[in-house]
């Protein structure tokens, strides 16, 4: 069960969403982005997965760049809003946390997750990863990508963030992001896709393995 406190960040997240929704509808995405959306589908064709779950999909614009490539995608979001917003693009899109995915064990093939796990505080994410482990078929591929702290680990509401309420963030280094990972999934690529001078964006293609650990 999530603390107290982890209920108090979705509770927050979920306003400061549903008050940012159409402002982040009409957010062009970087190159840098469009190419690690491409790169994971590639190997979703190759792995011939058919089946797509999206977590923390916003307003569903990966949603619909997936099914559009014949993929069967079912798009989720804590914020009704956003959910909204993907159903009006004529995404299957559903209300529902990723710490609590209501779907039968083994759904998936694929999961996907964009810059949504990095709200999640470091003592509820290996609940989080074996929920989301236990929707993904075995040997099926899951995108996890957040950004990551440069040098140092970080917990807490982000200076100067323009959503209301301030959203909580955690800023994981590298080390701790592969470790996190490895407890649920086999590790196929980890890399640096964006860095700066204080945040770097952490890309991870993981795999739920085969045989029970």
């Amino acid at each position: 069960m999530a603390s107290a406190d982890y209920q108090q960040v979705r509770d927050n997240l979920r306003r400061a969403y549903d008050g940012a929704a159409d402002r982040r509808d009409r957010k062009v995405k970087e190159p840098w982005k469009l190419a690690e959306r491409a790169a994971f589908l590639r190997r979703l064709q190759e792995a011939n997965c058919t089946r797509m779950l999206e977590i923390g999909a916003g307003s569903g614009q990966d949603s619909v760049f997936f099914a559009s490539q014949g993929l069967d995608v079912v798009a989720t979001d804590l914020s009704a809003a956003m959910v909204a917003l993907c159903r009006d693009k004529g995404i299957n899109a559903r209300v529902m946390d990723f710490s609590q995915l209501d779907f039968p064990a083994e759904s998936f093939d694929a999961v996907h997750a964009m810059n949504c796990l990095l709200h999640v505080p470091n003592a509820e994410l290996p609940a989080v990863l074996a929920s989301i482990a236990r929707v993904l078929r075995p040997g099926g591929l899951f995108f996890l990508g957040v950004y990551g702290g440069s040098e140092h680990a970080k917990e807490g509401l982000a200076d100067s963030d323009d959503h209301v309420p301030a959203r909580f963030f955690s800023w994981r280094t590298d080390d701790q992001m592969r470790r996190f990972a490895g407890e649920s999934f086999d590790i196929v690529d980890f890399h640096i896709a964006q860095a700066d001078t204080q945040y770097r964006f952490q890309s991870l293609t993981l795999r739920r393995p085969i045989r029970s650990r």
